[in-house]
C-alpha cells in the first residue's frame, strides 16, 4: 500500500471514529450534551482534529442523521418486497417503520428532531422522504384497485404519515404521562381503518 493510501484509509478511519463516538455519547448523555471537545476526548484528539474533518456539531449531526434514513430506508424495502398486494405492503412498510423508531430511538429523535433542533435544514436528500413516497405508492395503488379518485392518494398518504410519526413521537418523548393504550394496536387499527377508508 501505497503513502498516499495508507493517509487516506487513516483519515476515513478518523472519520468513522468521529461519527462512532458522537454516536456513542448521544445513546448514553443524550444529543443534547454532545459537543465537540466531548467527541475529542472520546477518540484521545485534539478538538482541532474534529474540526479538520467536520465544520461543526451539526455537521456530525446531519451525517449522523444521514445513516439513520439509509438504514430506515433499508428497512422499507425489504418489508416492502416480502408482499405482493398493496395492503399488505402499507402494513409492512408501517411495521417496519414503527419497529424502527423504537429499535434505534437515537437515531430517530435526530433524524426528526424529537426534543432537539431537527439537523440538516436545506440539505434533505432522496432518504429523508422514503416512508412517505412508499406509504403514497401503496396508497394510490389501493385507491386505484378500489376504483376510488387516485388524486386523494397524497392527501391520504400524508394523513397517515402524519398519524404513524404523531403516534411515535408522542410514546418516546411523553412516556410519563401517555395513555397506556397508546401502543403497537392502536397504530395496528389505524392502518386498519386507513387501508378500509380508500
Amino acid at each position: 500500500m501505497g503513502l498516499h493510501e495508507r493517509r487516506q484509509r487513516e483519515k476515513e478511519s478518523i472519520r468513522a471514529n468521529i461519527l462512532q463516538a458522537a454516536f456513542t455519547l448521544a445513546k448514553t448523555e443524550g444529543w443534547g450534551a454532545l459537543s465537540m471537545r466531548k467527541i475529542a476526548d472520546a477518540i484521545e484528539y485534539s478538538a482541532p482534529v474534529v474540526y479538520d474533518y467536520f465544520e461543526n456539531k451539526e455537521a456530525i449531526l446531519f451525517e449522523i442523521s444521514l445513516d439513520g434514513f439509509h438504514k430506515l430506508h433499508i428497512e422499507l424495502l425489504k418489508a416492502q418486497q416480502k408482499h405482493d398486494t398493496p395492503e399488505e405492503q402499507l402494513v409492512a412498510i408501517v411495521d417496519a417503520y414503527w419497529n424502527f423508531a423504537f429499535k434505534n430511538k437515537e437515531y430517530y429523535q435526530l433524524m426528526f428532531g424529537l426534543g432537539m433542533q431537527c439537523c440538516g435544514k436545506g440539505q434533505m436528500k432522496k432518504e429523508f422522504s422514503s416512508f412517505q413516497e412508499l406509504i403514497y405508492e401503496c396508497t394510490y395503488e389501493i385507491i386505484k384497485k378500489n376504483g376510488s379518485n387516485p388524486d386523494n392518494a397524497c392527501h391520504m398518504s400524508h394523513a397517515l404519515f402524519s398519524a404513524v410519526h404523531g403516534m411515535i413521537s408522542i410514546m418516546m418523548m411523553r412516556t410519563a404521562d401517555i395513555p397506556s393504550t397508546m401502543n403497537k394496536t392502536t397504530l395496528d387499527e389505524t392502518v386498519s381503518a386507513f387501508i378500509k377508508s380508500l
